[in-house]
């Protein structure tokens, strides 16, 4: 059975996220070792929390590069929620600290004209195009995100206050600004294609 690897952050909530996977018959364990990371056919960098906290604990342990060459080799990695801010320029949670700066742009506070935390359901909708991403509702828990596409990507967006990134997908390698494992059964779906393509890359 292959493995996923879950990228223990410090900050996230890493049992419904394991839960999940198991439930997709998939062996997951969690794990912080750089050569892990380079080396495990799938890998999920999960994330709930403050950027401050999660960024400097990938840096120092070298997660932070490992993560960055998995993504550039299109190997499959899924990053969720705070995750997928990790993978940007930076925050606004947290000037001068620098991101993994594999998507462009800055995660920005939602505006105060609503409310903030976003906290429940909201519509998805996809850019054109073939990929994982699919139209559908998800769960979001966020105050910040990101409201520019990266080229190259293929984007999904929602709206809270004005457009924003809901996920972005470019071949193996997918992040999600909601919570796929607590989406219901679109949720389970898109894991399922996630999974489906990473074992696709499992040599024989």
């Amino acid at each position: 059975m292959s493995e996923v690897l879950i990228v223990r952050t410090g900050t996230a909530n890493l049992a419904s996220v394991q839960a999940a996977f198991e439930r997709l018959g998939a062996a997951a364990r969690m794990g912080t070792e750089a050569a892990a990371v380079r080396d495990a056919v799938a890998v999920v960098l999960p994330g709930v929390g403050a950027f401050a906290a999660a960024l400097p604990a990938l840096e120092a342990d070298g997660l932070g590069e490992a993560l960055r060459e998995r993504i550039a080799a299109g190997r499959p990695t899924l990053a969720v929620c705070l995750g997928l801010q990790l993978l940007a320029e930076g925050s606004e949670e947290s000037p001068g600290q620098s991101g993994l700066g594999v998507l462009r742009g800055v995660a920005r506070r939602f505006p105060e004209t609503v409310r903030v935390p976003q906290l429940g359901w909201n519509q998805v909708r996809c850019e054109a195009g073939d990929g994982m991403l699919g139209d559908g509702a998800a769960y979001f828990a966020n105050s910040y995100r990101l409201i520019e596409s990266t080229p190259g990507w293929r984007a999904a967006w929602s709206d809270h206050g004005g457009e924003f990134i809901a996920a972005i997908e470019r071949g193996a390698v997918l992040a999600c600004q909601f919570h796929p494992e607590l989406s219901g059964r679109w949720g389970k779906a898109l894991l399922e294609r996630w999974w489906s393509r990473a074992q696709e890359r499992v040599p024989c």
